[in-house]
């Protein structure tokens, strides 16, 4: 019985996955949009994303809390802080793991930041990561 259970289920998603790529498609779930539609191998597309963090995140250990969870997710980059007040630097890796640290860089941060709001710029596809860890720039 398992088997054949086995069997329907697997000719269900045979069926759905064609239906629900047309539905997806291209343009209305482009690579580098929602991370909801990506297939695996979309998922290690590797991928740099400019940032900039907005609100209380100079002197509350930010930098150092973001060196720290780009390695925890395996990414390469850089952080620094700006005259302005923000914190800003680049993310590359695989896109499956750069979705959550931007979403970390938005809603968490360090324990002691308030953030306000998050820029992200200029992300693109690369052929190949330009950094081999990630650093804090002084």
């Amino acid at each position: 019985a398992a088997v054949s259970i086995t069997r329907a289920v697997d000719l269900e998603v045979s069926r759905a996955v064609p239906t629900l790529v047309g539905k997806l498609g291209k343009p209305e779930c482009p690579l580098l949009g929602s991370s909801k539609c990506l297939s695996m191998a979309e998922g290690d597309t590797l991928v740099s994303v400019d940032y900039e963090i907005f609100g209380k995140v100079q002197g509350v250990f930010f930098r150092k809390y973001t060196q720290a969870e780009g390695k925890k997710l395996g990414l390469v980059g850089w952080v620094q802080n700006t005259d302005r007040g923000t914190v800003q630097g680049q993310l590359q890796g695989p896109i499956s793991k750069v979705r959550p640290m931007q979403e970390w860089l938005e809603k968490r941060g360090s324990p002691k930041s308030h953030i306000d709001r998050a820029n992200f710029n200029n992300e693109k596809v690369i052929a190949k990561l330009d950094y081999s860890d990630f650093q804090i720039v002084k």
